[in-house]
Order: C-alpha cells, then sequence, then structure tokens
C-alpha cells in the first residue's frame, strides 16, 4: 500500500477494501454537490459500489494504468486524487480529485495536487501530468492555475454530465516546467 506524506495532517493513502465504507459515506454526504461535475456519483448508491471502485483502482495500479489515494486529514477521509489515464509511451497522466462536503478552500486539494505530481515525476518518472475539468467547475479550475499548469485548450463536447454533453479544459504540466 502507498503513503505519501503531505504535511503534518495530510497524507494521501492508496484506496484499499477496508476504506470502501469512509468513502461511501464520504460521497453519499457530498452527493448533491459531487454530482454537479462528475457523473459516476450517480452509480455509486452503496459500500458495494465504492469497494468495487477500491478494487477496480487497485487492479489498474498492478496493470500500472493508474492509483487511486484517499485524502486523509488527521485520520479522516476528506476526499481522493488519482492519477490515472496512463499513456506510458508518452510518459504522462491524468490527475482527478474531489473533496467532500466542507472540505473545500482549505488549500487541501492544492497540498494533495502538489505531492501527488513530485510523486508522478519523481517516482514514475512521467514527462506529463494534465488535469481535465468541466468549463463550468471554477472552483476545480484554481487548483492548477495556482500550480502553475499551463491551459492548453478546451475539448469540445468531449464529456457526458446527466446526459448533456460538456466541454473539458485541459491544463497540462511538464516535468522540466515543474517546480515543486
Amino acid at each position: 500500500m502507498l503513503e505519501l506524506p503531505v504535511n503534518d495532517a495530510l497524507r494521501l493513502l492508496q484506496l484499499q477494501p477496508a476504506h470502501a465504507p469512509a468513502l461511501y459515506a464520504l460521497i453519499n454526504a457530498s452527493r448533491k454537490n459531487l454530482r454537479k461535475f462528475l457523473p459516476w456519483v450517480d452509480y455509486n448508491t452503496n459500500e458495494e459500489h465504492s469497494l468495487r471502485f477500491i478494487e477496480l483502482m487497485l487492479r489498474k495500479t498492478d496493470e500500472q494504468d493508474a492509483v487511486a489515494f484517499g485524502i486523509w486529514e488527521n485520520g479522516r477521509l476528506c476526499g481522493v486524487i488519482d492519477l490515472h489515464g496512463w499513456d506510458h509511451p508518452l510518459q504522462k497522466a491524468e490527475i482527478g480529485y474531489w473533496l467532500g462536503d466542507g472540505e473545500q478552500g482549505k488549500g487541501i486539494a492544492t497540498a494533495a495536487c502538489k505531492t501527488i505530481i513530485q510523486y508522478a515525476f519523481s517516482q514514475l518518472r512521467l514527462n506529463k501530468v494534465e488535469i481535465r475539468f468541466v468549463l463550468q467547475n471554477e472552483k476545480s479550475a484554481k487548483i492548477p492555475i495556482k500550480l502553475g499548469f499551463t491551459k492548453e485548450g478546451i475539448l469540445r463536447q468531449s464529456a457526458k454530465l446527466h446526459g448533456q454533453y460538456v466541454d473539458m479544459v485541459v491544463m497540462g504540466m511538464l516535468r522540466q516546467d515543474w517546480k515543486p
């Protein structure tokens, strides 16, 4: 199990099956806000769904395709961050993240992103990481901007959210440009 310290209060801990109840409880408590920009929320309706997600991510880690971490603050799960969509020939991956209700605006996601970016560049030897988000998700947009990512473009109607096509913003960071 991978563990990445962030600071005195925060750590990233690779999600394990035993985390499924806490993960589901956090999703369920935050469902209304999460579903605004994350279509998978509607499909995670019980602990078994959270367990299946964790097991899928563990398999993807074994296949070197993804890794998912719980964001833990003082021993309490407050969100999730992952690297997914690994492209081995291009040495790049995409970061995804979300926080439970009441956890935004504290710098948690930014600190977790810094840690996973450092891990991606130093341990995984990736050349590039990307962050993609729905164009209207202003809160999510602030994080890559703070971290110095470059806006690479808008992918028009490249995702579906509750039956509607939505535009996605792509922001990227190259290893050579990363200043930890």
